[in-house]
């Protein structure tokens, strides 16, 4: 089995539980990661180069998703369009620069951690989670765990992580920070921001997007 793994902060605590998660297990063996960033790791899953990942909610429609993912019930702080500069996609990311369209934003866009730096250096710019929830009163989905192979044991395990709570170990935190250059009171912050499961709020979320985007013919 092979895992799509984007190393973004917004999904430490699904990293650090599948790391516990398999430490006694006999299918850790079994179980291969590929790193990428979200455009890349859509078009692994769409090649089955992988079995499942966690991917951009405009490209999830045509797979087998678990009811996880990434959302932001208001502010996400790591997605974003900088006020007065010329618009721009974000080459790492798919579901923002369609999200910018339907929400009708000029500037250019930035996700993930390089956002979440610019935010807390407290760089002019409109959260785009934020500005969803004022327009339709929604929590937005960035993202979904889908799969095309392995579903059982993909929803199962997707499953026991949004019944727990995770605890981000100090030296992960640490380690992070050295590598984005936020601090890990930021981090922690931050992830108060995001949740995980996906339910009836943020189902009807995915089908205003999708028909969003269709009326503009962003996607097929």
């Amino acid at each position: 089995m092979v895992f799509g793994k984007i190393r973004y902060l917004n999904l430490l605590p699904f990293h650090v539980f599948l790391k516990r998660h398999f430490r006694l297990s006999q299918q850790k063996a079994a179980l291969a990661f590929r790193k990428g960033v979200p455009a890349e790791i859509n078009q692994q899953l769409d090649k089955r180069r992988i079995d499942a990942a966690v991917i951009s909610s405009v490209k999830s429609f045509g797979y087998r998703c678990a009811d996880m993912g990434i959302v932001a019930q208001n502010e996400v702080l790591s997605v974003y369009v900088v006020n007065g500069t010329k618009s721009k996609d974000d080459h790492e990311s798919n579901t923002s620069n369609v999200l910018a369209n339907i929400l009708g934003l000029e500037g250019e866009v930035l996700i993930g951690d390089k956002a979440l730096k610019r935010y807390v250096e407290g760089v002019d710019m409109t959260d785009m989670g934020l500005e969803w929830k004022k327009r339709y009163g929604l929590p937005f989905v960035f993202a979904r765990l889908c799969f095309c192979r392995h579903g059982r044991y993909y929803r199962r395990m997707s499953e026991l992580f949004l019944k727990r709570r995770v605890k981000i170990p100090y030296y992960i935190l640490r380690r992070r920070t050295q590598e984005t250059g936020i601090p890990e009171r930021e981090i922690l912050a931050y992830l108060t921001k995001i949740s995980y499961r996906i339910g009836y709020r943020e189902k009807r979320t995915l089908k205003i997007f999708r028909n969003e985007a269709k009326k503009r013919g962003l996607i097929p």
